[in-house]
């Protein structure tokens, strides 16, 4: 049995099928069913159940499936960070972020990390999904994904760095821009421009406004907070997003930002796999980062 020999078979497991990961590491299928056979032969048992349509897991092959995981991803881990031990200040940094994130959250973390580590370097994979971003981080391809944080998830580590409070983006002509104050009650007529139902901050504020006994009714849809900010501005809805400095659409309207204090604030932060096994750029950049949103909170004008 060698790490070659599990990694192939956590590769089969995630493909179902051998022909997929013969081609992804450009070797025979034969190739691909040795590693697996070999695997089998020291362990007595069946890992694979073979199917027209491809293979599965047998009971006993998951079993080995969830300890190889977790043990070719901390050796992995353990690997770069040796690596970047001996290299000094070289290396990367992966990171998982939504679409919105590196301008709202990391732009002066971005420039203040390449002044100090100039042969570092930072490798982004945008995302509008933090399952995605989960899943990203068990499998050890990113060292850091930057999500909304609801809950707890198995097998990571989630770091809350900032609770954004909930505005209402509405035009200045719009006859909600000038009241003093917006209740829960103020929701219920809105022309809402929602969310994508698969982003967490979406579930948290469909969850929120539920026990408040609010349900609103959405004919637009977008796929980023952005976006419903900007179509806000152009006069199609009102949008109710987290409160971030966000640009204007340049068309002559004006955005009003209103405080909704009712709304339950946005947790959002850090998911990584293990705080104690990130390598040392991984965790510098991190660090900045938390001290940005510190010093210069990403809240929009609200009123």
């Amino acid at each position: 049995m060698t790490f070659d020999d599990l990694r192939v078979f956590l590769a089969v497991c995630q493909a179902g099928n051998l022909s997929a990961v013969a081609r992804d590491l450009s070797c025979t299928q034969p190739a691909v069913s040795q590693h697996v056979k070999r695997l089998e032969q020291a362990t007595g048992v069946r890992l694979l159940e073979r199917r027209p349509d491809g293979v599965t897991p047998t009971p006993e092959g998951l079993l080995l499936y969830a300890a190889a995981s977790d043990g070719i991803s901390g050796l992995d881990l353990a690997l770069r960070r040796l690596g970047e031990f001996a290299r000094g200040e070289a290396g990367s940094v992966r990171l998982h972020t939504g679409a919105t994130t590196i301008r709202h959250f990391m732009a002066d973390a971005i420039i203040e990390f390449r002044g100090q580590f100039p042969r570092a370097s930072l490798d982004f994979r945008t995302t509008v999904s933090s399952r995605q971003s989960f899943d990203a981080v068990l499998e050890g391809s990113v060292d850091l994904a930057w999500v909304t944080i609801n809950g707890t998830v198995p097998g990571v580590e989630l770091r809350p760095v900032v609770e954004l409070p909930w505005v209402l983006a509405v035009r200045d002509d719009d006859p909600l821009a000038h009241r003093s104050a917006i209740g829960p009650e103020d929701l219920t007529g809105i022309r809402h421009i929602r969310l994508p139902e698969h982003a967490a901050s979406r579930r948290h504020l469909d969850t929120a406004l539920t026990r408040l006994g609010i349900h609103l009714t959405s004919e637009t849809g977008v796929t980023d907070w952005n976006t419903a900010v900007l179509l806000a501005e152009l006069g199609i809805g009102h949008a109710v997003v987290p409160a971030l400095r966000y640009n204007s659409a340049a068309t002559g309207g004006r955005l009003r930002y209103l405080a909704l204090p009712f709304v339950s604030p946005l947790p959002v932060g850090w998911a990584v796999r293990r705080w104690d096994a990130l390598t040392p750029l991984a965790r510098a950049f991190a660090d900045l980062v938390e001290q940005q949103c510190r010093t210069s909170p990403p809240d929009a004008a609200i009123r």
